[in-house]
């Protein structure tokens, strides 16, 4: 979506150019020719991604291919930092200019890859405020754009229309489930999720809705959870997160990106996330941050709560999230403060019209 964002402002400034890649379908709809399938790329977790590893690379040395029969004139690399700094390497050998949107986190976690950034990368972009000063003072040449969630994420209909149309009773509050968007992240989330809910009904006359992202019903994702989901009334909506976040009272949110877009819309929610067993006692000896949420990290505190792992359980999901939908004082206090981090994330120019601009300039002065 990003990547996409930077093309179409370059396609404006750049009519007769022309683009290729790892594209998604927001890529594949502007023109760009997908030499590989960004959905081929897409998993989480330490331990999982040595099943697919065979996979990834076989697609790594595709795009390395085509990249050496036909040079680009620069390279716009989007997150992904174990695929695109390796790919890097190459592309610096070629003499392309690279150029990275979304600054790798490695403050988070393996920095030691900051010297790599360094030396390959021509301009890094980062998406919040502290990334800039960090990559820098390491000798990075880095950019804060701002974050495009915070002109992107909005509602697109009333509260009242968007309840009648999902046959919605506007006296309950409701509470949006938001277990993930990748097939694997959703699998282990909820089943932990749902009995959460189950803990909440118990307590609480609830709206609840399971937001899940284009396509997700199809690709059979909720087929072991369908039975479950409809004895416990969940509605579920495809495709309209931002509306269902936008007029929930309360998220119940994977972290992840979806975290920042209910802070852009102001809903209060509770955060969790779950790995396999390895990847989880991989990865907390490498992780070097206070938090695991974004938003939290953001803020420089906690505003969330965050229930990670062993943390993630059903009980403690509903007793936060009690919290929030009985004590009005509570919620209205994590309003204000995901306000000042949407806040924050603004910068007075349009973060795809800066990257498309400051990409110009590097192309120039190379």
């Amino acid at each position: 979506m990003y990547a996409a964002g930077v093309v179409e402002r370059l396609k404006q400034k750049m009519p007769q150019s022309t683009f290729y890649g790892c594209a998604g379908p927001k890529l594949q709809e502007l023109g760009v020719t997908p030499v590989i399938d960004a959905a081929n790329l897409s998993v989480v977790g330490l331990a999982e991604v040595v099943v697919h590893l065979p996979r990834i690379y076989g697609e790594y040395r595709k795009l390395l291919r085509y990249a050496r029969a036909h040079r680009p004139d620069a390279a716009i690399l989007t997150d992904n930092p174990d695929f695109h700094l390796r790919l890097a390497r190459h592309l610096k050998k070629m003499n392309v200019p690279v150029l990275y949107l979304v600054a790798p986190q490695v403050w988070a976690w393996r920095q030691g890859r900051v010297k790599t950034i360094r030396k390959l990368v021509d301009k890094l972009f980062c998406l919040f405020p502290f990334e800039e000063p960090w990559f820098r003072q390491r000798g990075v040449d880095a950019t804060y754009i701002g974050h495009p969630l915070a002109a992107m994420v909005r509602i697109s209909e009333g509260k009242e229309e968007f309840f009648r149309r999902h046959a919605l009773p506007l006296e309950k509050k409701m509470v949006v489930l938001l277990p993930g968007s990748r097939a694997g992240e959703a699998t282990r989330h909820l089943p932990m999720v749902l009995d959460a809910v189950e803990l909440l009904r118990n307590e609480y006359d609830l709206s609840v809705v399971l937001a899940t992202p284009k396509g997700f019903e199809q690709r059979g994702v909720l087929e072991t959870f369908r039975e479950r989901i409809r004895m416990l009334s969940i509605k579920v909506i495809e495709n309209e997160a931002w509306d269902c976040m936008g007029h929930a009272d309360l998220g119940l949110a994977a972290s992840g990106t979806v975290t920042m877009e209910a802070a852009i819309l102001g809903t209060p929610m509770v955060t969790y996330y779950k790995v396999t067993a390895l990847s989880w006692l991989a990865g907390r000896w490498l992780v070097k941050v206070p938090f695991l949420s974004m938003v939290n990290l953001v803020a420089e505190r906690r505003i969330v709560p965050e229930l990670i792992q062993d943390d993630m359980t059903p009980r403690k999901i509903a007793e936060s999230a009690a919290l929030l939908l009985t004590d009005a004082e509570a919620a209205d206090r994590m309003r204000a403060d995901l306000n000042a981090v949407r806040l924050s994330l603004v910068r007075d120019e349009d973060p795809f019209d800066l990257a498309a601009r400051t990409i110009l300039d590097t192309l120039r002065r190379k």
